[in-house]
């Protein structure tokens, strides 16, 4: 789980509970027809703008927002100097046993296309082919968090005319007022907390988590580039080395 997710929901979530239990009943802000028209329009609308297999990754999507680690970049340079090493006291076929070990796909195939002996314009292309779709893949869980965050509160809109409407309908009975007024204002409220307390702060986490995703996937792919052409382990490590943040770099 990730903190800061975690600790921001707790707090957003955790003040407003706590504001709505200072001013009364906090069941007072439960009611079914505002949910299902916040809800289930959300939900609905989405359908309508995406197919059904993007709606359905949505639950992939937030998983990332809070489950999501990147690597260390540190521990990446460890891991391409002991390969750059390796490969130049035993040849590059000695890495081979080294590579069935690994868990991440995108530096197995990077390294297993190196031992294989690919000229290292193709493994960049090809490398460089797989971070453009998984930058795609990103930009489309972006864009449905971006969908939900526009259509909640558009759908408490819509139910906030929906309120009035019952409620000029029904100015002449006094005891009908009240529960229109109240499905006008919490389809608001719903629309309101769903697009900032969740979809937008999410959208944040995952264009930043794409950001370090990436960044890491250039960085394996420079340290494979650098074992495919047989550069000096110094000089793989100076390139690798400019991935990191300064105040983790080795002083030279």
């Amino acid at each position: 789980m990730d903190l800061a997710t975690l600790l921001g929901m707790i707090v957003s979530f955790g003040l407003i509970g706590a504001a709505l239990a200072g001013g009364g009943s906090p069941g007072t802000f439960i009611d079914s027809a505002s949910m299902l028209i916040v809800f289930g329009g959300t939900i609905g609308a989405t359908l309508t703008h995406y197919p059904l297999g993007t709606v359905l990754s949505v639950g992939k999507v937030i998983r990332k927002t809070l489950i999501g680690k990147t690597p260390s970049t540190t521990g990446i340079l460890e891991q391409f100097m002991d390969f750059a090493n390796r490969a130049r006291r035993e040849g590059i076929l000695s890495l081979e046993p080294v590579i069935n070990g690994l868990t991440d796909p995108y530096l197995k195939k990077g390294m297993q296309l190196t031992v294989d002996g690919l000229e290292p314009e193709s493994i960049q292309a090809i490398m460089e082919a797989e971070i453009s779709s998984v930058e795609s893949r990103h930009e489309t869980g972006i864009e449905l968090m971006n969908a939900l965050a526009a259509y909640a509160p558009a759908l408490g809109m819509i139910g906030t005319v929906i309120g009035l409407v019952q409620m000029l309908k029904t100015m002449s009975d006094p005891s009908t007022i009240g529960p229109a007024m109240a499905v006008a204002l919490i389809t608001t409220f719903y629309g309101a907390v769903l697009a900032n307390l969740v979809f937008l702060p999410m959208v944040g986490k995952l264009k930043h988590r794409s950001k370090e995703e990436i960044h890491i996937m250039e960085m394996q792919m420079e340290g494979v580039l650098g074992i495919s052409r047989g550069e000096n382990p110094r000089i793989i490590e100076e390139k690798l080395s400019s991935f990191q943040p300064p105040k983790e770099r080795k002083p030279t």
